[in-house]
């Protein structure tokens, strides 16, 4: 049986930013394009899908229908496509744009538990 979805996406369900981003996608997906799976939860087995928990952590994780993986701003663009709003991250694939995009995320995601009040302030510092 072929899958329903577009892309499954991995989300940090304990990150304040993230819950809110994953609120607005669930209300847009009307025809469920998406899969929503969240890396905060009791039950989730990421050593199941052979990528450790902590790289799941790092950044923000898509795996497409045909098992193929895409991580950072590449599964927001594509889970913005899948809700019809890819026209707002479009501008995200033009050459130096996207260069940026990927860098701010990549700074985000790398601090984004301790800008979310979420680590221990011994161990985990601005990167």
């Amino acid at each position: 049986m072929a899958p329903t979805h577009e892309i499954e996406v991995f989300y940090d369900g304990l990150c304040p930013l993230c819950t809110r981003e994953i609120g607005f996608l669930r209300r847009r997906d009307k025809k469920w394009r998406i899969r929503f799976t969240d890396i905060a939860a009791s039950d989730f087995d990421a050593s199941a899908l052979g990528i450790p928990h902590a790289e799941f952590m790092d950044q923000i994780h898509g795996r497409l229908p045909d098992g193929r993986w895409v991580k950072g701003v590449e599964v927001f663009r594509r889970l913005y496509g899948a809700v019809g709003l890819g026209w707002l991250l479009a501008p995200t694939r033009v050459p130096g744009l996207k260069q940026l995009a990927d860098l701010v995320y990549r700074r985000w995601a790398k601090n984004r538990l301790r800008l979310t009040g979420r680590c221990d302030p011994a161990g985990c510092e601005l990167n």
